[in-house]
C-alpha cells in the first residue's frame, strides 16, 4: 500500500480506520500514525511507530484466522473511539481460539495523526491466558 506523503484531515482517519480493522493486521495505514505515537494496551506500553508496526506484525505470526471486528466507531473533535472483537486461533498445536472484546481511544494530535493509541480488553489477562488451554478446531476444518 502506498503511504500519503501528507497526513490525511482527520474526518478521513475514521475511514482509514475503518478500512484498516477490515482487513487487520495486513496492509495498515501507517502514514496516519505520529512517528512517536504512544501506545498501551493491557500487555504493552511504548512510544514509537517502528514498534507499533511490529508489534501488529507480530499478531499476524502468532495468531491466525484473525478477525477485528468493528462494532462501532465515533469521532468527537480530536478523539476516536472505536469497539471491536478480535479473534483468532493460536499458532500451537491445539489451536486455542482467542476472543477479546474492548475498545481503543485514539487522540488525534495538532498534525492531525494519531499521537495515542489505548487499547482497554473487556476481559482480564487471566481470562485470555485460559482461552489458550481449550483446545481449538483443527486446521482447515471451518
Amino acid at each position: 500500500m502506498s503511504l500519503p506523503s501528507q497526513a490525511p484531515p482527520s474526518a478521513d482517519l475514521v475511514t482509514i480506520l475503518r478500512a484498516d480493522y477490515a482487513r487487520f493486521p495486513r496492509d495498515q495505514t501507517y502514514a496516519i500514525y505520529d512517528p512517536q505515537v504512544y501506545f498501551r494496551d493491557p500487555l504493552n506500553e511504548f512510544r514509537g511507530l517502528d514498534r507499533y508496526r511490529r508489534m501488529i506484525e507480530g499478531i499476524g505470526r502468532w495468531l491466525e484466522d484473525i478477525r477485528l471486528e468493528l462494532q462501532d466507531i465515533r469521532q468527537t473533535g480530536s478523539q476516536i473511539r472505536t469497539e471491536w472483537i478480535l479473534s483468532g486461533s493460536l499458532a500451537l498445536p491445539w489451536r486455542p481460539r482467542l476472543c477479546i472484546p474492548g475498545w481503543t481511544e485514539i487522540q488525534i494530535n495538532e498534525s492531525g495523526l494519531i499521537g495515542s493509541h489505548i487499547d482497554y480488553w473487556r476481559c482480564s489477562r487471566w481470562e485470555v491466558l485460559l482461552q489458550m488451554f481449550r483446545p481449538g478446531e483443527p486446521k482447515g476444518s471451518h
